[in-house]
C-alpha cells in the first residue's frame, strides 16, 4: 500500500444475517476506495446508507462478510492500531459523574500516558474545546452541545494521526459548529487525516477535500469537493456596483454569444455567515439593539439598530 495512504478498502462487504444464518440486509457492497494521508476526507449517505458500518469496520468493530480494510497498512481486524486511532461516535458514552479533567484522565490512562503528560494534555484539550470555564464541572450537567466537545477532546487524548468523527457538529449551536469546523481544519493543517460522516451537507462543503456518497451500501460518488460543485455550464461575473446602463450592456454581450442572462443582482451570503456577523458585532457594540419592523420595510431590512 502507498504510504500516503492511510485507509484503504478493496471490495469491503458487510451483510448482517438473522439467526438462522439467512442473509437479513446487506450493509455494505464491494465497497472501494482510499483516504490519504493529511486530508479532510467525507462519507455522506442518508441514514442506513453504511457509513457507520463502514467505521466499524475500520475500527475493527465487525469483522467484514467479504473483502478487506486497512488502516495504516494493516489489516483493519488488528486492533493494535487503534492506538493511532480517535474516534468520536455519533453517540458519547461518556461517565456522566466524572468532570472534564477527570474524563480525560481517565482515557488518558488507557493509553498509558504517564501523570504529568495526562494533566497537561487534558488541559491544553479543555480549552481548545472552550470548556475552560466548566473543567470542574460534572458531565451530567453539561449540556448536549457541552458533551460533544468533551466528546471530541476525548477523542484526540492520544494525539491520534488518524481521527473517525461521526456526526461532529450534532448539539451544537452555529458558534459551536463554526469552531467545530476549524478545529477540524486546524488538524489537516497540522498534518492529521480525518475521516468525518455527516448528513449535513454544507459542513462537509466547507471542510472536506474529498467526498464519497454511500446509498444502500453501495459507493455512488468519489471525488474532490471542488469538482463536483463546479457547474460547468454555467460561468458566473462577480463585480463591484454597476449602474443600470452598465447591466444592459452586460446583458447585451452576453446575448451577442448567443448565452443567456440567468440571473443579474447583488450576491447572497449564507445565514451561517449572517449570524456569526452578527454576534461578533454584538460583542463589538455591546448594548446595540434591533427595533423590529416588519420585513421588506425600510427597504430590504429587517429590523431598525439603534
Amino acid at each position: 500500500m502507498q504510504s500516503d495512504v492511510v485507509i484503504e478498502t478493496r471490495n469491503l462487504t458487510k451483510v448482517y444475517r438473522d439467526f438462522w444464518g439467512r442473509q437479513k440486509v446487506r450493509a455494505l457492497k464491494a465497497l472501494d476506495l482510499e483516504v490519504r494521508r493529511g486530508e479532510v476526507f467525507g462519507l455522506l449517505g442518508p441514514n442506513g446508507s453504511g457509513k457507520t458500518t463502514t467505521v466499524k469496520l475500520l475500527l475493527g468493530l465487525l469483522f467484514p462478510t467479504s473483502g478487506q480494510a486497512l488502516v495504516f497498512g494493516r489489516d483493519a481486524t488488528d486492533v493494535t492500531k487503534n492506538e493511532r486511532i480517535g474516534y468520536l461516535p455519533e453517540e458519547s458514552y461518556l461517565y456522566r459523574f466524572l468532570n472534564a479533567e477527570e474524563t480525560l484522565d481517565f482515557y488518558g490512562r488507557l493509553f498509558n500516558m504517564p501523570r504529568a503528560v495526562r494533566r497537561q494534555r487534558a488541559f491544553d484539550l479543555i480549552e481548545l474545546v472552550g470548556l475552560g470555564w466548566a473543567r470542574k464541572r460534572q458531565l451530567k450537567e453539561y449540556s448536549k452541545g457541552m458533551v460533544r466537545r468533551i466528546g471530541l477532546a476525548q477523542a484526540l487524548i492520544n494525539d491520534p494521526e488518524l481521527i473517525l468523527l461521526d456526526e461532529p457538529t450534532t448539539g451544537l449551536d452555529p458558534i459551536g459548529t463554526r469552531e467545530m469546523k476549524d478545529l477540524i481544519l486546524r488538524l489537516r493543517d497540522e498534518g492529521k487525516t480525518v475521516l468525518m460522516c455527516s448528513h449535513l451537507l454544507a459542513d462537509v462543503q466547507d471542510v472536506c477535500d474529498r467526498i464519497a456518497i454511500l446509498y444502500q451500501g453501495e459507493l455512488k460518488e468519489l471525488g474532490r469537493v471542488d469538482n463536483r460543485l463546479k457547474m460547468k455550464e454555467v460561468t458566473e461575473v462577480r463585480a463591484t456596483v454597476l449602474d443600470q446602463s452598465a447591466m444592459d450592456e452586460v446583458r447585451r454581450v452576453v446575448e451577442k454569444h448567443n448565452g443567456e442572462v440567468l440571473s443579474m443582482g447583488n450576491p447572497t451570503t449564507t445565514l451561517e455567515e449572517l449570524f456569526l456577523k452578527i454576534i461578533r458585532q454584538s460583542e463589538e457594540h455591546p448594548g446595540r439593539r434591533v427595533r423590529g419592523v416588519n420585513i421588506g420595510d425600510r427597504g430590504s431590512g429587517m429590523g431598525i439598530r439603534e
